[in-house]
Parts: structure tokens; C-alpha cells; sequence
């Protein structure tokens, strides 16, 4: 129980008019339900929280995103196959003009890498942002420093290819209120892992407050509103508030890598993807990887309606006929095309996404459970995902990759059945083992080699080249790291 107030009532000042009228015109006025029990402090609390909010977007989002939910959508329809650029059809002479196009676009400045990087590594039983995390390799590196010396190895192919004295990749870091901080301090710790602190840009995406299911706000202590990220699609809002893209602008870059932290094996910054998409001449892309089997629990690639744009649905979304149907043709499943989060898009296509998402206003409600006043209760979350951009290009192509070399998910803390450190390690270690040997390296080992390797170090090789001068006739013992 509180401890009452005093006896006379002009001993609690009222909330301010203002504040409470406009709170009133968007149906939020609870939010000051449990003033007259708060404290002069506790007051000062709920106005900065209050005032915080932008309440009549807030209230646009509610709106927009509440009325969505029911409305009939388009039929989905498969990705036509002119679409993908496959594996198998891919040749050594479309890989290696892809590589030089791309290497001569980052040579030239064009190219910037973006980082989601919102997440903690809760579902790993840490605190720390995911991209701290060792997921134990011989190394001991984390996941931030893996991707920090693969861009700095793509610098020097680049700068070696077109015979530049130095090439420089802007890095762009989108953190989360509860990430930042480490995260930042977790770079200046170590260096920024040989990049140059200039060279690399933190930003936080955007917060939104929880809601009931009628769309007020949930109060997780009578003094402060309930507020969750605003998903990795908030990235879009977020670059555009910050005035990044205008950095990006003035930098000279036409292209940003897109990708997700928590992904061991993501080849930052690739050039072949890079040289694809210039060669196709399209807005936005994606890898993809092939779904292996149909109730495999991911998103795949879609078109939303007949002649409409690629868009992804969730697996949840996906009735389970159209899960199973193959297509006769191809021997493939019709819907096979998984998204993993590794994106490229033009920075013209970045503006308009952040301009047509903030006038659309659609988020996705997720139930949860809220922490509230009231102990945890059921509400909504309003979140965007970073997929939400493709519905708006204009021309969208899909690059496959395999995912034993591309896509290595740190999701679950290990004892889990998928998408562990321990799992994510082994595809590593497996990969660069099928390096070192296809080099002419041999390999002891003294526990079985299915569950062991070596790992090839970002400095010595980014994607299996250039290892001949170190590997050939060489033997190493696994575990291992080679590298310079």
C-alpha cells in the first residue's frame, strides 16, 4: 500500500491540462489513472515518459495497425523461377565476373554494411548483446569480431583487385536502448578489431509502447509506460530519423548489405552477391537458402497475388498443403525459398521504404505477455520486420546459397535441437575444414572429425581463396585456427 498523500486535496498538483486533453483526444488518458497516488518524483517520471512519445504517430501506428488485422489479403503465388539466380545454374564465369564487379563497386566507396544488432542474448542465457557472444571456436572470437575481420579482408581484396592504396567499408550498427551501451563498449575494448573507430556508425532503433487489445497503452508501473523495440524493420524509421541515409549520401554510397547479427558463417559485405545485384539492375534482393523440408520452421519468399510483389510469409501463415505442394516441373517444393536475413538494397529503395512504411503505419501485433502494474498481463506488441521493404520494390531478385556455407544460426542456447553455438561452431569448423583440404592441407584429429575442424581465420581468407601458400602440404591438428 501506498502511504496517502496528506489530508488536504491541494496537496497533489493536477497533471498538466495540456498533456491530459491531448491524451484525451487518442483515448490514452489512463496513463495518468494513478496520479493522485504518486509521488512529486514519481510525477516528474510519467511527464518525461509521456512527453517522450510522440502520441499522434503512436496513435496512427495503433490505428492503422488495428484495423489491418482481418482485412483480406492476395493469394500467394510462387516466386517465378526467372527470379532466383540457383546454385546450379550459376557458372564459374558468372562468379567470377560477379566477384570483380563487386570488388570494383566497394574499391569505389559504394558499397556500406548494416548491422541488426538490436537483440540480447537472452535465449543464449547471457545479457549481452548477441554479437558478443563466443560460441567457442578454437579462436575464442565473437560473433562482432568474425564479421568486423571479414569486412577488413574484403577491404584488402578489393584495394588488391583494383590496385587502390586503401579501400574503407562504413559500417552501420543499429543497436537497441538495451544494447547500445555494451555494444559500443564492447568495440572500444577491443579495438574495434583493427577497423577505424571512424569507420564504424551506432544507432538505436526506435521503441514503441505495448498496448491492450483495444489499443491503449499498457502501464508497466503507474509512472512509465510498457514499451518494446519496434522490431528489425524499425531499422528503416530509424536511419531515416538519424539522418544516416543522408550520411550514406554524402559518402557516396549506392548499396547497403543488410544482415542479422547472429549468423556465423554471413559473408559480410560479399562481393559475388554485390556484383549480382548490380548486374541485375534491380532495387532490393535477397539469398535465400533451400527449404529442407516442408515443415521446416522459417519464412519463404512469396508473390503476393498475381503479378504482385515478393513479399515473405511465416511459416505459421502457410497452410500446410501449400507447405507440401511440388512443383512437377522442378522436383522442388513450390514455396522453397527461405529467407535468412541477408539482404541488399539500393540507397534510393532505402528512402522510399522509410517513406512509405511511416505513411502506411502497419505494424505486426504480436500477443505477449507485458509486464504491467498489474503483474505480467496479455497485450500487444507492435513491431516491424526488415521483409516489410520488399512488398514496395519495384524489381526484387533472389540469389540461392547453400546453407552449409552461408547460414549458421545462433538462436538457442546450447542442449537446445537447433540453431545452438555448439551447432553453429561445428558448420564453421566443417566449412573451413573443406577449404583447408580442397588447398592441398591435411588434418589430424583426435576425436572424431564430424565433431572437430579447423577454422580459417577472416585475415588468411574470406571465402576459401588464397589458402594454397598456407595449406599446400601442410598438416594441422584439429581443433585449430590458422591464420597468419
Amino acid at each position: 500500500m501506498r502511504e496517502p498523500m496528506g489530508i488536504h486535496s491541494n496537496a497533489v498538483a493536477a497533471p498538466p491540462q495540456l498533456l491530459l486533453e491531448r491524451l484525451k483526444d487518442y483515448g490514452q488518458e489512463d496513463a495518468f489513472a494513478l496520479w493522485d497516488e504518486l509521488s512529486p518524483e514519481e510525477h516528474h517520471l510519467l511527464l518525461n515518459d509521456i512527453q517522450s512519445l510522440d502520441l499522434s504517430r503512436i496513435d496512427r501506428i495503433i490505428r492503422c495497425s488495428l484495423r489491418s488485422q482481418g482485412l483480406p489479403v492476395a493469394a500467394i503465388e510462387p516466386v517465378p523461377e526467372s527470379w532466383v539466380s540457383s546454385v546450379d545454374e550459376r557458372t564459374m564465369e558468372h562468379r567470377e565476373r560477379w566477384w570483380k564487379m563487386g570488388l570494383k563497386a566497394i574499391a569505389e566507396g559504394k558499397l556500406a554494411v548494416l548491422l541488426l544488432s538490436g537483440g540480447q542474448g537472452t535465449r543464449l542465457g547471457s545479457s549481452d548483446p548477441k554479437g558478443c557472444f563466443n560460441i567457442g571456436l578454437p579462436s575464442g572470437k565473437s560473433l562482432f569480431q568474425l564479421q568486423a575481420e571479414r569486412i577488413l579482408c574484403v577491404q584488402r581484396l578489393a584495394a588488391q583487385a583494383m590496385n587502390e592504396g586503401s579501400v574503407t567499408i562504413h559500417w552501420y550498427i543499429m543497436t537497441s536502448p538495451f544494447t547500445d551501451d555494451a555494444t559500443g563498449k564492447f568495440f572500444e575494448s577491443h579495438k574495434y578489431f583493427g577497423l577505424e573507430a571512424d569507420q564504424v556508425t551506432f544507432f538505436q532503433q526506435g521503441t514503441i509502447p505495448c498496448i491492450s487489445k483495444d489499443g491503449r497503452y499498457v502501464m508497466e508501473t503507474p509512472f512509465k509506460v510498457a514499451k518494446s523495440p519496434d522490431g528489425n524493420g524499425g531499422v528503416y524509421t530509424a536511419l531515416k530519423s538519424s539522418r544516416l541515409l543522408e550520411d550514406m549520401a554524402t559518402r557516396g554510397i549506392k548499396y547497403v548489405d543488410c544482415y542479422g547479427v547472429d549468423n556465423a558463417l554471413v559473408r559480410v559485405a560479399d562481393p559475388t552477391f554485390l556484383g549480382y545485384f548490380i548486374d541485375k539492375g534491380v532495387a532490393a534482393a535477397a539469398k535465400v537458402v533451400r527449404k529442407a523440408y516442408p515443415q521446416e520452421k522459417v519464412g519463404v519468399f512469396v508473390r503476393r497475388g498475381k503479378g504482385g510483389p515478393l513479399t515473405v510469409v511465416e511459416y505459421t501463415e502457410l497452410d500446410q498443403s501449400l507447405a507440401s505442394a511440388v512443383n512437377q516441373q522442378t522436383g522442388r517444393l513450390r514455396f522453397c525459398w527461405s529467407n535468412v536475413c541477408l539482404h541488399m538494397f539500393t540507397l534510393d529503395f532505402l528512402n522510399q521504404v522509410a517513406n512509405g512504411l511511416e505513411k502506411d503505419s502497419i505494424y505486426h501485433l504480436a500477443e505477449k505477455k507485458i509486464p504491467s502494474i498489474h503483474g505480467y498481463t496479455m497485450g500487444l506488441k507492435l513491431e516491424q520486420f526488415i521483409f516489410d521493404a520488399f512488398p514496395y520494390a519495384p524489381s526484387t531478385a533472389l540469389f540461392e546459397v547453400l546453407r552449409e556455407e552461408e547460414f549458421a544460426p545462433v538462436k538457442n542456447a546450447n542442449g537446445s535441437n537447433y540453431d545452438t553455438p555448439d551447432s553453429a561452431r561445428l558448420l564453421v569448423l566443417r566449412l573451413h575444414t573443406r577449404w583447408v583440404v580442397a588447398a592441398g592441407g591435411f588434418l589430424t584429429h583426435s576425436v572424431p572429425l564430424y565433431s572437430t575442424g579447423v577454422e580459417v581465420s577472416p585475415h588468411c581468407s574470406y571465402a576459401g581463396e588464397n589458402l594454397e601458400s598456407i595449406c599446400r602440404g601442410r598438416t594441422f591438428h584439429a581443433p585449430c585456427e590458422i591464420t597468419f
